[in-house]
């Protein structure tokens, strides 16, 4: 076989590779990519307020951290939120800004806010702890510092909704209840 002979056969080879890429959607999906450009996150068409913070006992060594916030929908359309692998949930830290994901931080419940409303969502970090017997001395103490813990280095939680590129961030307010807990001691 000549040299021409193989080049033209390694061409012919890449061409079909190439044509099937295309057929099986590889090359549309790559295309695709690049013809939307850099997207960004849709940012500030709904909006979140702290509302509170509850430690609920899950089991005798399960907790559940829930955080509430109101959301105000300051958009025509409505919006669906739910749990699931399109919502990511973030830390975003006070010491760097930047994301961490070393919690489990998941949606409380489905939200449905309507165009122009209001409407409450309840995050909830899962964590191991062995509840304390009400009657033990150091009850409240041991539940403070959990939850100190888990908040003391978040700034705020970011919500992200990859389905509809929405970004949503829930500000912090728990430093609240740390100087209300120091001035209750």
């Amino acid at each position: 076989m000549s040299r021409k002979d193989a080049l033209w056969i390694v061409g012919s080879a890449a061409a079909a590779l190439l044509a099937l890429s295309l057929i099986t959607g590889t090359g549309s999906l790559f295309r695709r990519a690049h013809s939307q450009g850099p997207s960004t996150w849709n940012q500030g068409t709904i909006s979140a307020g702290y509302i509170g913070s509850q430690l609920k006992e899950i089991d005798k060594t399960h907790s559940a951290l829930i955080i509430s916030y109101d959301l105000e929908n300051n958009t025509d359309s409505d919006y669906r939120l739910t749990d699931g692998p399109g919502v990511v949930i973030l830390s975003r830290l006070k010491s760097d800004g930047s994301y961490s994901q070393e919690q489990p931080i998941r949606l409380g419940y489905p939200v449905f806010l309507p165009a122009r409303q209001h409407a409450r969502l309840a995050i909830q970090i899962t964590q191991s702890f062995n509840w304390p017997a009400e009657e033990d001395s150091a009850y409240l103490e041991k539940m403070r510092d959990f939850v100190k813990q888990r908040l003391e280095n978040v700034g705020e939680f970011v919500l992200f909704d990859e389905t509809n590129h929405w970004q949503l961030e829930l500000p912090s307010g728990w430093e609240q209840l740390q100087d209300a807990s120091q001035a209750s001691d």
